[in-house]
Parts: C-alpha cells; structure tokens; sequence
C-alpha cells in the first residue's frame, strides 16, 4: 500500500520536473492520470485495511468456533462412552455412527431412529421387534433387512 502512494508521488515529482503547463493538453493528461493513481492508491489501501479487519475477525470467529465444537463434542462423546445407556448403529447410507438411548428399545410404540446426516432409517422397532436384557444381543429390523436378520451386524452397543 505504501509502496503505491510512493510510486504515485514519484510521478507527480516527475511531472512537476517536466515544468509542463498545467493548462496545456499534455499537462492536464498527466495530471488527470496522477490524480486517479493516486485514488486507485487510496482505495487500495482501504480495501487491504478492510481486508486486514475481515481476516482478524474471521480467525477470532473461526477460533471461538473451535473452543465450542470442542466442549461440545467432547462433553458428547464423554457422556455417550460413559453412561453406557445408548446403542450405537451404523447408518448403511453414510457410513456414520448414530447413538440413540437404549430406552428406546423399550417403548411400545413403533419407533424409526434416522441418520442425522443423510436421513436414512438406521433402526426400526415395530410388533416383530424383539429385545433380550443382554445388550450385545440386540436383535430388531432395520431398514431394507429381512425381521429375522440382527441388527448386529451394522451395530455396538457401548
């Protein structure tokens, strides 16, 4: 930025050493093209002031993004580890891991847990569903599967 104000000032000393008349047609050319360096000079260096103010501003952002995602899913994962009333599956669409609470098991009504990620039904639990006090041997229907196949195959519990 600098560098271009000092550029800008070395043709206006240039110009005045040219000892041109400022009322003649080459004067006031080279005037008028000094003149709008000189703006293209200014506005540059506000756009980099400006540019400067955006870039901290984003890193003070994009760090207190981070402090949050960390608390936030390190406080998750912690309590999903070690409450051990959660069931982990993972979702055949996307390939993520989804934790729902192992009451869920439990309830009578018909109950579809989804992939938050790609929507996809990772663990139905209708009247054929059925549920022993073991949690390795979980057993339930999943979405596009035969009732009688387990759902150990795309699931852990914790």
């Amino acid at each position: 930025m600098n560098e271009l104000k000092a550029r800008v000032a070395y043709l206006q000393g240039l110009s005045a050493g040219l000892d041109l008349e400022t009322n003649s047609k080459e004067g006031k050319l080279f005037n008028g093209i000094i003149e709008v360096l000189g703006d293209f000079a200014d506005y540059v260096g506000d756009l980099e002031e400006g540019q400067g103010q955006l870039e901290d501003y984003l890193e003070t952002i994009d760090e207190d993004l981070y402090q949050l995602e960390d608390e936030l899913y390190d406080h998750d994962a912690d309590h999903i580890h070690d409450s051990g009333n959660y069931v982990e599956v993972k979702c055949s669409g996307c390939g993520e891991n989804v934790y729902f609470d192992s009451h869920v098991t439990e309830d009578e009504d018909v109950i579809e847990v989804t992939c938050p990620n790609c929507n996809e039904v990772v663990f139905v639990k209708d009247e054929s569903f059925e549920f022993n006090d073991e949690p390795e041997a979980l057993e339930g229907q999943a979405a596009g599967n035969n009732p009688e196949q387990s759902l150990e195959q795309n699931k852990d519990v914790i």
